[in-house]
């Protein structure tokens, strides 16, 4: 696609010059770039020291207008002429000053300095784009980013070789653009996004705490940047008004309760439509290189693993941080290191490094401090063992003694200072559901892989929603929350898994049909599997399994749950396990 006309509605591109942060000299002046690198420490000489902005429109098919900011090498105020290989970001607002959480990824512009064109796309029906918004990473999204990378890639000052990068539901829309395979799409790096929607925003059948944005009012979208030209907002007004037909989307989602849920907002079986894992084959047949980033405290963290499992050569880094977080960690460098490789051919020495890099925090060391880096070639890392560990009648975890453990659900089950949306991280609430407690560890104990809770539960409903937390109980008592799971009864029925997951990690289909509620009296096996971790548990502390029916980010609470009588029983005949990966 040519690119647009500077008349009529089209909004010219005015350049203007932003220095960048880094030193340089002249390009021509500039070193070679290093042949090889090792992970976390790639820093390239700069080659330019300047880069010009501009921001336009762009028309797609059927004439919606998409705005973009394009940042470009320059040279005394002039663009550089190139060519030079492209990345771009399909987002909500080319305002990157607006895109709040997206941290390490928010400085990709930078790389302009080595010799890459960067581009910002906000999403149709989103920012400064004009159109309607459908779903949330549909198909009409997917082929706006076809277009936008064909048009990126036969430009002048383009080499032709395109990449795409993004987080959270950026980090979902540069999955999709590799479902439409565009031939010019060289490589994708992406974190914090979801392979299978349902799986991901419906844990266990169960609505997450986040996802129901962006519902923006015309106010909040006039707050944003014009594009150059549009300086009284008129383009903008037209457009915010323009996403007002959007629909609302926490309202669509709550109308999809089972995972074959038909949304007439939108006349598709939408979690199927949204999710990347659809398109599997599609991806696949790409060839196009990935590269996953993902956080052990992050609730997608488990599809970035599923990613890693379904696309062949596909590459994961994972530290102990939040959603989009990166922490003690060089996520620009490592993404130039991947761009490097992919669209400029040069040997940066990824491809002769294991496909994952994760960190494992502990006891002492919980967080980014000190981050110390693993390697792995598949998921759970070789040498670690499933072993199942019962939950004993008599609170004890590891005991094989049989009984039941029963508590109440509460009507409130609050987590202070624990975030929100993405952010919020799980705790544990003391009397909040019942615990099983192991002995005083004597040596450091490391838990790497995905963990399964095998419970045996009776409820006075015929309903629950039952979370399982992994959990590290310090000397002094306080309780830090590994990982967790979660599980609606109803549909606890298992099916053979629709994509690769962890072995031994179980399946819920989740269809209409499969929705079972809980007969008077009946004992219901749930097993489902936990998040992916790894955290070292330190000598003088104590691994503990926590089983609750109620938790501070589920957004839709059963309406009858407080008050719920929850059992877990266990026999002989009939045990509560957890399986623990003991690396």
């Amino acid at each position: 696609m040519p690119r647009p006309a500077r008349v009529g509605w089209i909004v010219g591109a005015v350049a203007f010059v932003i220095a960048a942060c880094s030193p340089g000299g002249d390009p021509a002046a500039a070193p070679p770039e290093p042949p090889t690198a090792s992970f976390g420490d790639y820093r390239p000489a700069p080659q330019f020291t300047e880069r010009v902005t501009e921001t336009f429109y762009l028309p797609m098919r059927d004439g919606t207008r998409l705005a973009v900011r394009l940042d470009r090498p320059a040279v005394d105020g002039e663009p550089a002429p190139g060519p030079f290989p492209v990345i771009w970001h399909h987002t909500l607002t080319i305002d990157t000053d607006a895109e709040d959480g997206s941290f390490g990824f928010s400085a990709m512009p930078g790389l302009t300095e080595h010799g890459y064109v960067v581009a910002q796309v906000a999403r149709r029906g989103n920012g400064q784009s004009f159109g309607v918004r459908r779903g949330y990473n549909d198909r009409i999204e997917a082929h706006d980013a076809y277009e936008v990378t064909e048009w990126l890639a036969t430009q002048p000052w383009s080499t032709g070789k395109v990449g795409i990068y993004g987080c959270s539901n950026t980090g979902d829309a540069a999955m999709h653009a590799l479902t439409v395979r565009p031939p010019h799409l060289a490589a994708a790096f992406a974190g914090c996004f979801s392979w299978d929607k349902f799986d991901a925003w419906r844990v266990g059948g169960i609505p997450a705490q986040w996802g129901i944005g962006p519902s923006r009012t015309v106010e909040q979208d006039m707050a944003n940047t014009p594009v150059q030209g549009d300086e009284a907002k008129q383009l903008l007004h037209q457009a915010a008004q323009e996403h007002q037909a959007s629909p609302p989307l926490a309202e669509m989602w709550r109308g999809l309760p089972y995972r074959d849920s038909f949304s007439p907002m939108v006349l598709s079986r939408f979690w199927s439509e949204g999710s990347i894992g659809s398109y599997a084959d599609q991806i696949r047949a790409s060839g196009v290189p990935v590269y996953v980033v993902g956080g052990w405290r992050d609730e997608l963290r488990g599809q970035g693993v599923a990613t890693l499992l379904n696309v062949p050569g596909s590459r994961l880094v994972i530290g102990p941080w939040e959603h989009c977080e990166n922490a003690g960690f060089a996520l620009v460098e490592e993404a130039h290191r991947f761009f490097d490789r992919h669209l400029k051919g040069i040997d940066t020495g990824i491809d002769a490094e294991p496909r994952i890099h994760y960190a494992t925090p502990d006891s002492d060391l919980p967080d980014a401090a000190g981050l110390q880096w693993r390697t792995a070639d598949t998921w759970p890392p070789a040498g670690v063992t499933s072993t199942p560990v019962p939950l004993g009648g008599d609170g004890v975890l590891g005991s094989d003694a049989a009984g039941a453990r029963s508590f109440t659900v509460g009507a409130d089950v609050s987590c202070p200072d624990s975030g929100s949306g993405p952010f919020a991280q799980p705790c544990h609430v003391p009397g909040a559901g019942v615990s099983w407690t192991g002995p005083v560890l004597a040596a450091d104990t490391e838990l790497t892989g995905s963990p399964v809770a095998d419970l045996q539960v009776r409820v006075d409903r015929p309903d629950a929603h039952v979370f399982a937390y992994l959990e590290d109980v310090a000397p002094d008592g306080t309780v830090t929350v590994i990982t967790e799971g979660r599980l609606k009864a109803s549909l606890r029925a298992e099916h053979p898994p629709a994509y690769a997951l962890p072995e031994g990690v179980p399946w819920h289909r989740a269809y209409a049909e499969d929705a079972a509620p809980l007969a008077p009296g009946e004992v219901a096996r749930l097993r489902f599997g936990l998040l992916p971790t790894s955290y070292v548990v330190r000598a003088g502390h104590r691994i503990q399994v926590t089983v609750t029916g109620a938790d501070h980010r589920e957004s839709a609470p059963l309406p009858d749950a407080a008050g719920a009588r929850i059992e877990v029983l266990t026999d002989p005949a009939r045990p509560s396990l957890v399986h623990l990966p003991y690396a």
